[in-house]
């Protein structure tokens, strides 16, 4: 009896049943009504089982109790529920079947709890890994969106660096521009002391002149005689010299040569650039702008050589040689030129160079400028010309054309020729040149196939023309121009 006693405790049945009593109860209303029954049958036969596990318990407690043993219990309390008309067939398995399949039917449950467990999990982490891939996605998104962006503003930073270089490659230009400024200042300021040089043996010559002068003139009887007449008052403009003696232009040739060479050398250090600054603001070609000025720079010489022989002509004419005694007519001109230099009317030698110039099919300038912007640059270049014309001998340009044979004497290469290049395709300054000597080097850009890109540009320009206004005041500076000598000044 012990025995299947100590069985019915181990496998837990009335523990069982109530466990399987409140999940039925837990699930009633969510699982269909075929479910519920099956539940229901389940039960009832896990409780048979039970029960058929007691009547077998109760048949060997009787048993051990002998044949009249536990009888009235049986008849008040056994035989009344059986009464009731409940019946129960003994099953057909042997007990411990019946408590083996009672154990595996739990385990059957346990593990299914457990899968349902599980498959709830798995869902869950199902879902949360849907949500976390639409996350991903959105990222994914949002990067190409930046990718898109970055590109853009890379293709930005590239457009924005090429302009950068371009400004730094100008840059680098102008700077050695100013480089080439600043080493012909240092090399006129040897020229600067040479001229300071010679001034002062001018200044002594001059002194030491005049003190023989003054001698010659306390030691003359001729003016002892005449000493009750007032002497002849002397003015700048009208002091003859003696006979024999060098005029003033004689005597300060040299240093006038040095210093309007240095001049003129200053003009292509100093006044160029700053021309060529101004163009460049309305003229984008770099190569039509140093043709301008080199354009500029000769007819402002040609411009000057004609007024200075004008003005000659009419100095020449007003003067008497008679007053100045054996002394020439040509030198006094000379000399009063040289000592009247503000007389020259420099603003109609100005006007005919713009003239010149807006006529001049080599060279194109936008219609909304004018050849005014370079105004000082043909202003000093043409004083510095019509006061070379009183030198002996006087300095001129050195012939230039296009295409001609490039000379190492005369010019030396801009920093963009290409150095094996014999043709020269344009000039950047003139040459000065006395006789055959080369006084201050022009600058000349070389290429290969010169002859060939003129022929190819052989088409005519666009010229300029005199607006009437300009033509108007050029012609009536060129008619009033003679009246610009005084008698007083003469």
């Amino acid at each position: 009896m012990a025995d299947p006693l100590r069985r019915l405790t181990n496998t837990s049945s009335f523990n069982l049943l109530q466990d399987k009593l409140e999940s039925w109860h837990r699930d009633y209303h969510t699982i269909s009504c075929e479910q519920n029954l099956n539940r229901c049958c389940e039960l009832i036969e896990l409780s048979a089982k039970i029960q058929s596990q007691l009547f077998t318990i109760l048949n060997l407690v009787a048993a051990e109790g002998g044949q009249y043993a536990g009888v009235d219990t049986l008849k008040t309390r056994l035989l009344p529920w059986l009464g009731t008309c409940f019946s129960m067939a003994r099953p057909s398995l042997a007990d411990d079947s019946s408590l083996q399949l009672i154990q595996d039917s739990v385990d059957k449950d346990r593990r299914i709890r457990e899968l349902s467990v599980h498959h709830v999990t798995d869902k869950q982490e199902l879902c949360s890994t849907r949500l976390q891939l639409d996350s991903t996605r959105a990222e994914l998104v949002d990067a190409q969106v930046e990718l898109d962006q970055t590109k853009s503003q890379s293709a930005t930073t590239l457009l924005a660096t090429e302009e950068e270089i371009l400004q730094l490659r100008a840059d680098l230009r102008s700077a050695h521009e100013q480089l080439d400024v600043y080493r012909r200042k240092m090399k006129n300021a040897d020229d600067d002391e040479r001229q300071i040089q010679l001034l002062r043996d001018e200044v002594s010559y001059l002194s030491t002149e005049k003190t023989q002068l003054q001698e010659r003139l306390s030691s003359s009887p001729r003016w002892a005689t005449r000493s009750s007449t007032p002497p002849l008052r002397l003015t700048r403009s009208s002091s003859p010299s003696r006979s024999g003696s060098p005029t003033r232009a004689q005597l300060t040739n040299s240093s006038r040569h040095t210093r309007l060479v240095s001049r003129f050398s200053n003009l292509h250090a100093v006044e160029r650039l700053e021309a060529q600054t101004t163009l460049r603001r309305h003229v984008g070609d770099l190569e039509m702008v140093q043709k301008i000025i080199f354009i500029a720079v000769e007819e402002s010489f040609k411009a000057s050589k004609l007024a200075y022989r004008h003005f000659k002509l009419r100095v020449r004419k007003t003067l008497s040689p008679s007053r100045f005694g054996l002394e020439s007519a040509e030198g006094a001109a000379v000399d009063y030129i040289v000592r009247n230099m503000d007389l020259h009317d420099i603003q109609a030698s100005i006007n005919e160079v713009i003239g010149a110039m807006n006529v001049n099919p080599r060279i194109s300038f936008p219609p909304e400028a004018d050849f005014v912007l370079i105004s000082t640059l043909i202003r000093e270049t043409c004083r510095v010309a019509f006061a070379m014309q009183t030198l002996d001998p006087p300095p001129d340009l050195a012939f230039a054309s296009d295409g001609e044979l490039y000379d190492d004497r005369k010019y030396r290469r801009s920093y963009d020729s290409e150095l094996s290049a014999p043709l020269v395709m344009y000039h950047v300054w003139p040459a000065l040149v006395e006789g055959d000597a080369v006084l201050v080097k022009g600058e000349a850009v070389t290429r290969r196939g010169a002859v060939w890109s003129r022929s190819r540009s052989s088409s005519p320009l666009r010229s300029r023309s005199l607006s009437p206004t300009r033509t108007l005041a050029f012609s009536s500076r060129r008619s009033l121009s003679p009246g610009r000598l005084s008698a007083s000044r003469l």
